[in-house]
């Protein structure tokens, strides 16, 4: 936690903060979630696939998480 606390600080300026995580990875999900205060936006699966990704592979299962940054 602390390191994400130091990247936040590192770009004050940042107004989103964006990333993706396997499904499989639920320590991941319960971190960006519960700790740093993410949403979760999208859930990329064989129906709805990561389009501007040519290799995704279709079985894959992936959350995108996004955290709106106050001023």
């Amino acid at each position: 936690m602390k390191i994400w606390q130091a990247l936040e600080q590192a770009y004050p300026d940042t107004e989103v903060w964006e990333t993706h995580t396997p499904h499989f990875e639920v320590r991941n999900i319960h971190f960006y979630v519960n700790k740093c205060g993410f949403q979760i936006v999208e859930f990329f699966n064989p129906a709805h696939p990561m389009e501007h990704v040519p290799d995704f592979p279709d079985a894959e299962l992936f959350f995108r998480f996004e955290k709106q940054m106050s001023k």
